[in-house]
């Protein structure tokens, strides 16, 4: 456990381009005061361990490098404040509340209540003030830190792109309540068509197609509260959710890398070179691509 900064920003090591990557899942230092009542082991099952070694190439090729360093089950930087199951509280709230179904059902809104598997993470309430705490301490200074990066890297015209980083469980669709069946090793998620651009989204699956794995869109993630904030296509700024099959790189029971980590940061530095080509060319277009459904 660690008293941390709440997120590290690397910035651009090379000619800065208007892409920001944030990895808000994979964080490691667990916080003092975060009282859970189960084995870490258990606990850490809901991290997107290692998300940002695998990207850290970013900034070779002029992208910002933005990832939380506290773990999402302690308050999750990717849902919205007011996403709070209310029974998981001892005392008032004066807040606006408006839970997911997501959070209602699998205990995975903002602050978790239950691992990946439905384990009870405290054996009591939390108070308010712990929930504000988190709150004020993590989860807006790394929205904040994302918003500054993107407010830096955007273009004159105002474009910009973002990667919002994951990893899947390889059991996604059974995690998930869903009728099992093989899942790609990279799943795209742009809110189907809202968060960015349908020519984004196939350009990143073809270059990970190039590199020789799988892709799937929109299936079984779409993307959650990040990419829908930020993700603005008709005014050519786009957001974009990768998820990473955990199967192809980590040990999903030890979180230890496996023998194949190096090869698969290799191919996504790869990818990484690609996007830099196709934003620094898109930048400098006065159309970028462009499609109906953007513009709705």
């Amino acid at each position: 456990m660690s008293n941390a900064p709440p997120v590290k920003v690397v910035h651009p090591a090379a000619d800065p381009i208007a892409l920001v990557c944030d990895s808000p899942h994979s964080g490691t230092y667990y916080p003092q005061d975060f009282d859970f009542s189960i084995e870490l082991a258990q606990l850490r099952q809901c991290e997107d361990t290692l998300i940002e070694q695998l990207w850290d190439t970013a900034p070779l090729v002029g992208a910002t490098l933005v990832h939380a360093t506290f773990p999402r089950s302690y308050i999750d930087p990717n849902r919205s404040e007011d996403d709070i199951d209310l029974s998981m509280l001892d005392g008032e709230w004066d807040r606006p509340v408006k839970p997911s179904q997501p959070c209602l059902r699998l205990g995975n809104g903002l602050v978790f209540s239950q691992t990946p598997t439905l384990q009870p993470i405290y054996s009591r309430r939390l108070h308010a003030s712990e929930i504000k705490h988190r709150i004020e301490s993590c989860w807006r200074p790394y929205r904040h830190a994302l918003e500054d990066a993107l407010a830096q890297s955007s273009t004159q015209q105002g474009k910009r792109w973002h990667l919002n980083l994951h990893s899947m469980p390889s059991n996604a669709y059974v995690r998930l309540g869903l009728p099992d069946k093989p899942l790609a090793d990279i799943v795209l998620g742009n809110l189907h068509g809202e968060s960015c651009s349908a020519a984004f989204a196939d350009f990143v699956g073809d270059e990970f197609k190039r590199q020789g794995y799988t892709v799937a869109l929109n299936d079984p993630y779409a993307g959650q509260d990040l990419v829908r904030t930020l993700g603005r296509p008709a005014h050519g700024q786009h957001s974009l959710q990768i998820e990473i099959n955990r199967a192809l790189y980590l040990d999903e029971k030890t979180r230890e890398p496996k023998r194949q980590f190096h090869e698969l940061r290799k191919r996504i530095h790869l990818v990484l070179q690609a996007i830099a080509g196709y934003i620094r060319e898109e930048a400098n277009h006065p159309k970028s691509h462009f499609n109906i459904k953007d513009a709705a």
